[in-house]
């Protein structure tokens, strides 16, 4: 047999270009012509974030801490309070915003935060409690500024509808877009929601390992909602929560609460000199009895206490205890008019 002989492969052959020889250019483009970008950040969510005036130390170094957390944030100045709540849509849309977020403060006490979804809602509103910033806490986690966190969220938020409304909410304000320009790639903490006692509370931990380890970077609050509307800073109530009681109504009541207690004790006191007694009481009936030792003697005692008793008439001890009664009604009657005679000279002499 012989042998096979194989079949040789085409091989294309490449042209030698001599060195002299210009090479042709690329076609050129017109200036009309759009160049073909290939874009990766393609959720362009940003948040207007900013306050009103009237917000106290505190609240700004919370405002503070959220913008450092969110890379995806626009600045904006203080808002006038003579402006309405529905300018803050002509903001956004100057400003090319798709959410907001908005702190309200009252009486230099109490923080209201609105978020909403600009020019098309909801937007929701919150009371703000028991703030504590990163610079107060001094918590040992730290994150990358600019990284993107994750969310957490309690099983409440997919059992609630109104929680449901408010995650959604939550998830496109706090979480920062993917390949957005001025964040990091990197994922390194968490935002904490949790449902409790009708309230949100808000915790930032740092992760710090795989295995779940955290340690928490602040700032922490407890956000208490009020309200959600229909449309941005207007519209209809959609849901109204039974369980808000304002903070002005809460101080009224402890200080309602603090006179009623001032009220009793002064009452107590009246009741205390009315009733105070002149003399010490008596001594015992038998008291005789541990003085003696010798037995003969007390039981001597004893038997002339019982012929006393048995002599005295019914008719002159009933006299003696109305007496009594009468004695004592005179001194409550004289100690409650001597009361009330010194408060009168007291209030006279404060006017």
């Amino acid at each position: 047999m012989g042998r096979k002989i194989k079949s040789k492969k085409n091989v294309q052959q490449l042209e030698i270009v001599p060195k002299d020889e210009n090479l042709p250019l690329p076609p050129q483009r017109t200036s009309e012509d759009v160049v073909p970008k290939r874009e990766k950040w393609i959720n362009k969510q940003r948040v207007l974030v900013f306050a009103a005036r009237g917000i106290n130390h505190r609240d700004r170094h919370l405002l503070r801490d959220i913008k450092s957390l969110m890379p995806h944030h626009r600045p904006e100045s203080k808002m006038e309070r003579s402006k309405t709540l529905s300018v803050i849509n002509e903001m956004c849309e100057m400003k090319h915003c798709n959410k907001t977020i908005l702190f309200e403060g009252r009486r230099k006490r109490d923080l209201y935060m609105w978020m909403a979804s600009a020019s098309v809602g909801p937007s929701a509103k919150f009371l703000i409690e028991n703030i504590h910033t990163m610079a107060e806490l001094k918590m040992t986690g730290n994150c990358l500024r600019g990284s993107r966190p994750l969310l957490s969220f309690d099983a409440k938020f997919d059992e609630v509808p109104y929680l449901k409304l408010l995650k959604e909410l939550f998830t496109q304000t706090f979480g920062v877009p993917n390949h957005h320009p001025k964040s990091q790639p990197f994922i390194d903490h968490v935002y904490t929601f949790t449902y409790l006692d009708h309230r949100i509370w808000f915790r930032n931990f740092q992760i710090l390992s795989e295995d779940g380890g955290l340690a928490e970077i602040g700032p922490r609050f407890v956000m208490n909602p009020v309200k959600i509307f229909e449309g941005s800073f207007t519209g209809k109530a959609i849901w109204e929560n039974p369980n808000y009681v304002s903070p002005s109504r809460q101080r009224q009541m402890l200080k309602k609460a603090a006179k009623e207690r001032y009220v009793n004790r002064v009452e107590q006191k009246v009741q205390q000199e009315v009733n105070r007694p002149t003399e010490a009481y008596e001594g015992l009936e038998y008291e005789e009895l541990f003085e003696n030792e010798d037995a003969i003697t007390t039981a001597k005692l004893l038997a002339e206490k019982a012929k006393r008793k048995a002599i005295v008439d019914p008719s002159k001890e009933k006299s003696s205890k109305a007496a009594l009664t009468k004695k004592i009604k005179e001194k409550q009657l004289k100690a409650a008019v001597e009361l009330i005679a010194k408060k009168k000279t007291k209030v006279l002499k404060k006017k």
